[in-house]
């Protein structure tokens, strides 16, 4: 039974130009203990997705349906939320580590300070040392400031942040970027950890290799809108979106065959196109595609895709 449902979400920001629609009209559901990878290009809105499921969204609007457990998140007073839901049943990991930790306050002060925001009112020591141990870092680390640490441990530090108050649903934006490969190894083995405890994430990155080890579901990302989505063997068997296609033959492979690339830009989201939006890129391009495709069921979720239109 699915405890997360995503039903017609979009987000829009406000700029001199007009409004930037970064996610447009996305759906999905996860069942307890089920992990969700988001990929696609830079700007396509996979951070904006991650920050208007935990409402922290700055400058924009979200409208549509977020159900948690049974309750409709958007719809309840912001206070509610703020006591309620952030970080007690759902929190995030945020993008940029090193942008992420107050550097004039060391780490056990910072840890410390979230917990006195959300209320707690238990042994502050022993759950901060439980975070700490589930990211495999020392004791000693707590006494230390940003600067003193590397980037890894600064990683591992934010994510036993986003684990303290054992959140049941996580949203990872990107956290093994710009970090060695030895150290996105461990990350993606704790994940991996708390997936088997029962613990819900998605994970939004880049990297199709890592989501191919971690996720059940995979929803993948195009000028704000989420162009397929289905079970992570299906994506990777059999994927149906010729821009879920592009990007799977853009890995390179063990058999020397040669990475492909997705020639041309993503649109501008600055004005909803009220055709495809893969459309320029398109190497399988149909006179029907000058229409906005609505969603097309599949074996395991949907694509947004003409060419599946006799399908439905």
């Amino acid at each position: 039974m699915a405890f997360l449902i995503v039903d017609g979400l979009s987000s829009k920001y406000s700029s001199s130009k007009g409004p930037v629609y970064a996610v447009d009209d996305v759906d999905f559901e996860l069942a307890h203990g089920e992990s969700m990878g988001v990929a696609g290009e830079s700007a396509c809105g996979k951070s904006t997705l991650g920050l208007s499921l935990i409402r922290m969204l700055s400058g924009g609007t979200v409208q549509g349906k977020i159900t948690f457990d049974g309750d409709s998140i958007l719809d309840m007073d912001q206070s509610i939320f703020d006591d309620e839901f952030r970080w007690k049943k759902i929190s995030m990991i945020f993008q940029g580590a090193m942008n992420s930790l107050d550097p004039v306050f060391t780490i056990n002060e910072q840890f410390i300070e979230i917990l006195k925001q959300h209320g707690f009112e238990g042994d502050s020591k022993k759950i901060i040392l439980d975070a700490m141990n589930s990211v495999y870092l020392d004791e000693h680390v707590l006494k230390k400031y940003p600067h003193e640490l590397s980037g890894g441990m600064k990683q591992r530090v934010i994510i036993a942040m986003a684990l303290l108050l054992k959140p049941k649903f996580v949203i990872a934006d990107e956290p093994t970027t710009a970090l060695d490969v030895l150290i996105q190894a461990q990350i993606v083995n704790l994940l991996k950890s708390l997936k088997k405890e029962g613990m819900s994430f998605m994970l939004i990155t880049h990297d199709l290799a890592v989501l191919s080890e971690i996720a059940d579901k995979i929803g993948i990302m195009y000028g704000g809108q989420m162009v397929e989505f289905g079970s992570s063997e299906q994506i990777y068997k059999n994927p149906k979106h010729p821009y879920t296609q592009g990007l799977l033959e853009s890995i390179p492979k063990l058999n020397g065959n040669v990475p492909k690339y997705i020639k041309g830009v993503p649109p501008s989201l600055l004005d909803a196109p009220t055709k495809c939006r893969f459309i320029e890129r398109c190497p399988l391009a149909i006179e029907k595609c000058q229409e906005l495709p609505p969603k097309f069921k599949t074996e395991s979720g949907y694509v947004r895709c003409w060419l599946y239109e006799d399908e439905k």
